[in-house]
Parts: C-alpha cells; sequence; structure tokens
C-alpha cells in the first residue's frame, strides 16, 4: 500500500510541475547549444523509445531537440527541489573517467552524498553491509589518529593502509550517509545500470542525463541531451545543483559552460582507454580535427609510458613480496608451536629417565646386604 501510495504521490507532482514548466525556463537555450548539449549518438546507436525527444540527424547523428530538453530541465528542477524542501537527501552517480570531478565538485557544492568510482552492487539493496565497511573505516583513521598503529608490524601497517586507501576510495562520498536517498540523479543510465536498477527496485525517483541510446522509460525525470561531452555533463549537473542549493537556502552558482580546452582533450572510455572524441565545440561543426603529434611529443609519451609501467611492476613486486612473507610467517606459526611442545616434553621426560635408571640400583643394593646377611646368619649357626 506505501508504495502505491508514494507512485501515486509522484505522479500527482510530476502533473503539477509539468503545468508549470512552460511559465519559466531555468536555463536558456544558447547555453545548452554552447555547451552542445543537443548532439546525440550515431544513427547507427540509438534506442526506438528516444524518438520524441530527437529533433533529426546531420552527418550520421542525431541531434536532440532542445525544446524537450528545456521542458525536461524545468520538470526535473522543480521535482528535485520538491523533494529537498521536505527534508530529502540526493545522490548524484557518475563513475565515467572523464566526468567524476564534475560530479564530486558539484555534490560537494551543495552538500548531496556522490558516487564518482565504480559502483558496487547492492550500495543501496545491502546498505546495511556498505555501513559495515564505513564503521571499518572509521576505525581504521582512530586508531591512525590516536597512535595505536604503532604497535604493529610494518606489514599489518602496510595491509591496514592499503585497506583504508580503497575504503576512501569508493565510499567517500557517502560516509555521512546513514539511509538511502530519497532521490538519484544518474549521468547516462546506460553506464550506471546497476545503480537504475538498485534506485528502481527501491522506488527511488530517478532524474537523468539520458541520450539517445538510453531507454527513457527506466528514468523517471528524464532530461534528453549529451552524455558524453563534458561541458554538455557540467552544465546540467550544475543545475540540478542549483535546485538542491536553493532548496537548502544556499547561494546557487551562474551555470558557466567551461572552456573549450577542457574538451579538445582526448576522451577517456569507461576503463580509462582513450579514444577519439566524437562530440562537438561548435554547432556547425560535428567532427572536430585531431592535432598531429610531433615526433618529441610521441618520444615523451614513450618515456612517460615506460616510467608508469616500471612503477607498476616495482608496485606488484612489493605486493607479492608482502603477500609472501605474510604466508611464511603463518606457516611458520604451526612449526614453530611443534617445536616448542617438542623440547618441553622432552624436558619433562628427563628426570622421570633420571628417577627411572636410579630405582634399579636401589634394588641392587638391598639384594646385596640381604645376601650378605644370610651368609652371616649361616655362619653363626655352623
Amino acid at each position: 500500500m506505501k508504495e502505491k501510495e508514494l507512485l501515486a504521490q509522484q505522479e500527482v507532482a510530476k502533473a503539477e510541475v509539468k503545468e508549470e514548466t512552460n511559465k519559466e525556463e531555468i536555463v536558456s537555450r544558447n547555453l545548452l547549444l554552447e555547451a552542445g548539449v543537443q548532439f546525440g549518438h550515431n544513427t547507427r546507436k540509438w534506442n526506438p523509445k528516444m524518438k520524441e525527444y530527437i529533433f533529426g540527424e546531420k552527418n550520421g547523428i542525431y541531434i536532440i531537440d532542445l525544446d524537450k530538453t528545456i521542458e525536461g530541465i524545468n520538470e526535473a528542477y522543480k521535482a528535485l527541489y520538491t523533494i529537498v524542501q521536505n527534508g530529502g537527501r540526493v545522490l548524484f552517480v557518475g563513475t565515467r573517467k572523464q566526468i567524476q570531478e564534475i560530479i564530486k565538485e558539484e555534490a560537494e557544492r551543495c552538500g548531496e552524498f556522490y558516487v564518482d568510482q565504480r559502483w558496487l552492487g547492492g550500495m543501496l539493496t545491502n546498505f546495511k553491509t556498505i555501513r559495515r565497511s564505513i564503521k571499518r573505516l572509521e576505525e581504521i583513521e582512530k586508531m591512525d589518529a590516536e597512535g595505536t598503529l604503532e604497535s604493529y608490524t610494518k606489514k599489518e601497517v602496510a595491509l591496514i593502509k592499503k585497506e583504508q586507501e580503497k575504503l576512501v576510495k569508493y565510499f567517500s562520498g557517502i560516509r555521512e550517509m546513514t539511509k538511502i536517498p530519497q532521490a538519484m540523479f544518474v549521468i547516462d543510465p546506460n553506464s550506471e545500470r546497476n545503480a537504475v536498477l538498485e534506485a528502481r527496485k527501491l522506488n527511488i525517483p530517478l532524474f537523468g542525463l539520458v541520450d539517445t541510446n538510453c531507454d527513457p522509460d527506466e528514468v523517471d525525470y528524464v532530461i534528453p541531451g549529451n552524455d558524453d561531452a563534458v561541458r554538455s555533463v557540467k552544465v546540467i549537473t550544475a543545475i540540478m545543483a542549483n535546485a538542491v542549493a536553493t532548496a537548502k537556502g544556499l547561494p546557487p552558482v551562474e551555470i558557466v559552460v567551461p572552456e573549450e580546452q577542457e574538451q579538445t582533450e582526448q576522451h577517456q572510455g569507461r576503463f580509462g582507454r582513450s579514444r577519439r572524441p566524437r562530440r562537438v565545440r561548435q554547432v556547425d561543426a560535428l567532427i572536430l580535427p585531431v592535432e598531429d603529434k610531433t615526433e618529441k611529443a610521441k618520444e615523451i609519451e614513450l618515456e612517460e609510458k615506460k616510467k608508469a609501467k616500471k612503477e607498476e611492476i616495482k608496485e606488484v613486486k612489493e605486493k607479492q613480496a608482502i603477500k609472501k612473507e605474510a604466508k611464511l610467517e603463518k606457516e611458520d606459526k604451526p612449526k614453530k608451536a611443534a617445536k616448542v611442545e617438542k623440547e618441553e616434553a622432552e624436558v619433562e621426560e628427563k628426570p622421570k629417565a633420571k628417577k627411572a635408571k636410579a630405582e634399579p640400583k636401589e634394588e641392587v643394593k638391598k639384594e646385596v646386604k640381604v645376601t650378605v646377611e644370610e651368609v652371616t646368619d649361616e655362619e653363626e649357626v655352623k
């Protein structure tokens, strides 16, 4: 019953927001054009459900209808504002390498939670286990602050520090999150598939920047737009962060499109592999020329790669050495215990053996005395 009531309330809120979307515009069309929000994916890679959000195509790339984008922004802005005003918390999710900094920066600006690294399975659906990991991180930090780590061996300290780094990497954005959030903002639902599924399972309202290759039915508040270009992601995320900030009574930030230099760098794939940028900086051009690299630049890159490989090899060797030493210590412990037991047994057996040897001598002496007495008696009789 509660789930049905929540869904009904969401639908009513959506209907109310839709009536007001045309009255006010939160972002200008020129700003979206400048950020390149209108450029979708290649026409070969698209989801037919996104057809209503597509204006047309040019040079094999879909052009998104910015009227639909503005409508989606207005609707999402007001819905998110209402949730936060009623005491709700928001989780910002974006794990692709080129947008990690944007997600972290905007979430921290408005004082909300974020996930900018790989989404761990069960981060929402198995929240109790996640809280245990966060408590473990707090314990390690407390030990470090109090100086209790000094009582551990160097190997143990190294392992504890490694564990701490891993926990900070994955849970730094949700350390203060004591319960499940009331809303989630996602960049590219396709990339954040696990996060979307968990949010839908728990009936958490989903706000998302959705490109032409995504399924809009998975998101409650669709903002159709370019989810690959850094400038586009920056603008849309900043608008959503402003909605949260204003609901909390914080001053919103003026939204400015980042400089072109930020986007001239090669885009990186989800796993850090560089690829040719397919997004544009200008409205007229759809493909940007990639600058030819000089021989010196190539040599510098090769040297840097070699250095990076050497460092990686060193790290791997150090880790292997630590593991081997830890294994040897574990193996040596039972052997040492067995030796100690043997030594103790030998020590206990020595006095017993001495006593055993001494007893027969006394018996011999007694026998000798008896025989001597018998002889004397016989002589007296004679």
